[in-house]
């Protein structure tokens, strides 16, 4: 599953350093805007604590997470949009994502620069909002223009791809995103093909210092306030001490360091899989002597189209899948057991997979 999640922000805000703990591909992070120009893009292992449950379970010669793609996108600045800075690039660069992790400052800090030279995260907010939704003006307006000329057939479809532009349209100049606005399951599959930036789900992900990091500031609070009509998350963390975790050589000392902040985990865990769950993405497993190993599926997929994650033949030639449910196999504490218990189920061409379901597929090709 090539799903990427776009990190974005001002300059300065973190997004590198961020970055940099996820995926331990040392993204360059220097005090001075425009340091990242390629977006970095990393690969990051999904964590889910029903692996090792399993692992003690099935006891396998090897356990293999899901991934996740990660990219770094520079920092935008005011005027992005008609190219200030390297603005066409990084628009570009968020336009590949599928979905934004948009990284705001929330914390103060003298001796790092802010590119408008104060904190304030609802101002950063609303100039990357403001850039992205000018950027999606300019690509409507060139798509009501492209339908224009073809709406005098009187084709149906044009006239209701021409319907939802214009809904959009005037939605972007009143300074709304996209994703704000309610669509049917048609207008859903048109504004898709629009391709739009602000269509994108996204998560805000605050940056704030040490003493925040459990509680948040004045400044999360003030995020959480603007943005509570956009259905979209807030997580708060700190990238600087998420940094620090990262230098520790071993677990128990990062379990330690952890603890006198009074975590129980590092904040980049509830990020991955927040981003996860973002990206409309479930989890299935495979469980044998010589592998357990987690698989990304899209929500809403069924049985065949899960199999062929793993290899297209087990879709073409699918018969049928054998599940079990992850409670009922830890409860129950093998695969003999939960049959016993009439928990195991042989599902066909129709069944949509569930996010934690323990499948073996039967296929013939």
């Amino acid at each position: 599953m090539a799903l990427k999640c776009g990190i974005v922000g001002l300059p300065n805000v973190g997004k590198s350093t961020l970055f940099n703990c996820l995926s331990n591909a040392k993204a360059q992070s220097a005090n001075f805007p425009f340091c990242t120009i390629e977006p970095n893009v990393g690969t990051i292992t999904v964590p889910d604590p029903r692996l090792e449950q399993l692992e003690a379970i099935v006891n396998p010669e090897r356990v293999v997470p899901t991934t996740m793609e990660i990219v770094d996108i520079a920092g935008l600045v005011k005027g992005a949009s008609k190219g200030e800075g390297l603005g066409n690039q990084f628009l570009a660069n968020i336009r590949e994502t599928d979905a934004i992790i948009h990284v705001l400052r929330c914390f103060d800090d003298g001796n790092i620069i802010h590119v408008d030279g104060s904190v304030n995260p609802i101002r950063d907010k609303e100039i990357i909002d403001i850039e992205l939704q000018l950027k999606d003006l300019e690509s409507i307006e060139k798509r009501i223009a492209s339908i224009a000329r073809m709406l005098k057939s009187g084709d149906k479809e044009l006239i209701k791809e021409n319907d939802v532009a214009q809904k959009i349209k005037l939605a972007l100049e009143q300074g709304k995103s996209v994703r704000a606005l309610d669509f049917d399951e048609k207008e859903s599959e048109i504004v898709a093909k629009f391709q739009l930036i602000t269509s994108k789900p996204v998560m805000y992900l605050c940056n704030v210092d040490e003493a925040s990091v459990k509680t948040g500031n004045k400044y999360v609070d003030q995020v959480k306030e603007a943005v509570k009509d956009e259905n979209a998350e807030v997580l708060v963390i700190g990238a600087k001490i998420e940094a620090d975790i990262t230098e520790l050589e071993t677990y128990d000392e990062r379990q330690m360091f952890l603890e006198e902040l009074g975590l129980d985990e590092p904040g980049v865990n509830r990020l991955i899989r927040s981003a996860y769950a973002l990206l409309n993405l479930y989890t299935y497993f495979t469980a044998g002597v010589k592998e357990v190993r987690a698989w990304t599926i899209t929500k809403g997929m069924t049985a065949p189209q899960a199999a062929g994650v793993i290899h297209t033949d087990f879709e073409k030639g699918f018969i049928r899948a054998e599940v079990m449910k992850f409670n009922d196999f830890i409860h129950y504490g093998s695969e003999a057991a939960v049959k016993e218990a009439g928990k195991f189920k042989v599902e066909g061409k129709e069944y949509v997979v569930e996010d934690g379901d323990i499948m073996h597929f039967r296929f013939n090709v």
